[in-house]
């Protein structure tokens, strides 16, 4: 007497979760998963020095631009200080280069002139002339710092005549919202696409590796003699996503204290970005939707490594998968930018795409119950795709059975 279709989807289940804790134990517990812990503070260093190094060029040419103005003796302290209150609208990077300040001599014109080719000094504008008609002189890209000495000469003339150097003292005091703005919300939008697709690329890549590797070894063939096939393709997966989570808890917990270890204005800016459903909520479906996205890709790319047999054809194999993973995320982007628009509906269907697109949607809309909807939508696509990534491997490996999916025999079995 067969047992009962309960007792076969339990034994289905428990099957499954040997299958996980399996691969589980063997990837946590070894010393290499350390290493793949700690990816990020290498990749994180060999970014840190290439951007020191990039910044050390730049500042090295900075320290020598400067924008030359050539007054008046007596109208040069009013212009130190309308140049001191123009500054402050510029952020620290984007501001103009320093000003230098020279005495008109009897040809204020060539004197402007030889600023240009002085080796001890980059000019890139020079004024001269009447601060109520003045010349300048630029090159290059150097508009942008000519616009702001026109800018300066004019500020100079208006605490000239006001008689004091500011007419306006103002108090500047920062306050928290009590709700993200609209641009808070698509900020972190944004930063919900681009945390899963990096996370999902990043961690899901090992799928198929270990796929590759055990195919190689007949370990998937002796796993497939004693389990349903769609049992050790899903168990691999479980087992593989747990270790992605504990990757992401334990640079989740870092990252959560993000707003304590900054400096406090750059923590209050992070303090502005907040997701339209709030963040205990956020937290549950951003975990939700990584699911989605890492079992999505991470069958694909289990069912790459089954196909290939040698690593140079696991590489052609994944190649377009990495590459369609980039399209998603430029068209996820723009889809949170515009949440009603066709673009962002289409992509939140395409099952490939609808995890980064209702990550952002949960960012920027509150209404919570497109979100069951879209997981469910979501889970069933990962059935079917391990369902045909079984199918192709019994069929192109195994070489055995029609290649149909035995959905009643997986149940059955």
């Amino acid at each position: 007497m067969s047992a009962s279709p309960p007792g076969n989807i339990r034994r289905l289940v428990r099957q499954t979760m040997t299958i996980a804790r399996r691969d589980f134990v063997a990837t946590v517990f070894t010393p290499m998963f350390l290493v793949f812990l700690f990816t990020p503070v290498l990749m994180l260093s060999f970014g840190l020095i290439g951007g020191m190094g990039a910044s050390s060029v730049t500042s090295a040419s900075v320290e020598k631009a400067s924008i030359v103005a050539i007054v008046d003796p007596a109208q040069q302290e009013a212009m130190r200080a309308a140049d001191a209150r123009l500054r402050q609208l510029y952020a620290r990077d984007d501001r103009p280069p320093a000003l230098v300040m020279q005495v008109p001599t009897d040809n204020p014109a060539g004197q402007a002139h030889v600023a240009f080719s002085d080796k001890g000094n980059d000019a890139s504008a020079a004024m001269f002339g009447e601060l109520g008609r003045p010349t300048i002189l630029y090159s290059g890209f150097g508009r942008r710092d000519a616009n702001f000495l026109a800018q300066l000469a004019e500020e100079t003339l208006r605490m000239e005549r006001s008689g004091t150097t500011a007419l306006s003292i103002p108090t500047l005091t920062s306050i928290a919202r009590a709700q993200p703005s609209p641009t808070g919300n698509k900020r972190s939008a944004f930063f919900a696409v681009f945390g899963i697709f990096f996370l999902t690329l990043f961690l899901a890549g090992q799928a198929v590796g270990t796929m590759a590797e055990e195919r190689n070894n007949k370990v998937v063939e002796i796993l497939a003699a004693a389990v349903p096939l769609e049992a050790v393709f899903f168990g691999k997966l479980i087992g593989m996503f747990g270790s992605a989570l504990l990757f992401i808890g334990f640079w989740g917990t870092l990252a959560s204290q993000l707003d304590v270890l900054v400096p406090g204005g750059v923590g209050a800016a992070f303090r502005d970005i907040g997701p339209a459903v709030g963040m205990p909520v956020f937290s549950l479906l951003f975990v939700a939707y990584f699911a989605m996205a890492y079992m999505l890709l991470g069958a694909v790319f289990m069912g790459v490594g089954a196909q290939a047999s040698t690593p140079r054809e696991l590489q052609l194999l994944s190649l377009p998968i990495t590459v369609l993973q980039i399209i998603i995320f430029g068209l996820s982007v723009q889809a949170v930018s515009k949440p009603d628009s066709w673009l962002a509906l289409a992509v939140e269907i395409f099952p490939f795409s609808s995890p980064y697109a209702m990550a952002g949607r949960a960012a920027n809309l509150p209404d919570l119950w497109p979100h069951l909807a879209a997981l469910v939508w979501q889970l069933l696509w990962v059935a079917i795709i391990i369902a045909i990534a079984a199918r192709a491997f019994r069929r192109g490996v195994l070489q055995s059975g029609s290649g149909k999916i035995n959905w009643k025999g997986l149940v059955g079995r």
